[in-house]
């Protein structure tokens, strides 16, 4: 199970709102934190779990691999953390001998900061919003009304078509926070095939593992 701190704000009404929230991670998977200890959490990532390389790389190769997979990492958490972000996860091990490139990040967003507007409305208006290509739907996250979305990028020449699916959900007894859960993997190049269906399944099932904790 992995589990993340939520940074506490202050609230006008004294409530008990959660301190952090708690997923099931599937195996290989991990935790990034983007706030603190992000570098120590690569460099733990990096040396204990990058121990296998992907099929057909030369042995000669594997600190060539690793090298360039720590810059992968290190890039694409500090564009996650310049988005708000709290936490990323992403695959480490590779399965069947080949890395699954997919990711997710959970991030607050800078919505629903008026307290009287209750999460429904906010819900209705995000589902409201054009996204070219998206499909909206009210789902269940932790026992509370959330919005799914998901989605086809638009990648420019130097990047590959992606699968997206969001979810933006409230936090629970904290009026006007929200976190969105948004997953992104080009699958096997394919995005309509089968093995990325499979990988947004996989995604829609870690969330349905989602819970607030007090404690």
């Amino acid at each position: 199970m992995s589990a993340s701190e939520l940074e506490q704000q202050p609230s006008p009404v004294k409530v008990n709102s959660p301190c952090r929230y708690e997923l099931v991670l599937p195996p290989g998977w991990v935790r990034i934190p983007l706030r603190e200890g992000m570098k120590e959490a690569l460099e733990r990532i990096l040396f204990s779990h990058m121990g296998e390389v992907p099929e057909g790389i030369p042995r000669d190769d594997a600190m060539r691999f690793r090298l360039e997979m720590r810059r992968q990492l290190e890039k694409q958490a500090r564009a996650a953390r310049r988005n708000g972000g709290l936490d990323l996860y992403l695959p480490v091990l590779p399965r069947g001998g080949i890395f699954l490139m997919a990711s997710f990040i959970v991030a607050e967003l800078p919505i629903g900061r008026d307290r009287t507007v209750p999460p429904p409305a906010v819900l209705a208006q995000l589902a409201d919003e054009e996204v070219p290509g998206g499909t909206a739907t009210t789902v269940d996250v932790a026992g509370a009304p959330a919005l799914r979305r998901t989605y086809r990028s638009t990648p420019d020449e130097e990047e590959l078509p992606t699968r997206r699916v969001d979810y933006v959900l409230p936090v629970a007894d904290d009026p006007g926070r929200w976190i969105s859960i948004n997953f992104s993997t080009p699958g096997d190049g394919d995005i309509d095939s089968e093995f990325t269906d499979v990988l947004v399944e996989l995604f829609d099932a870690v969330v349905g593992t989602f819970k607030w904790s007090y404690e």
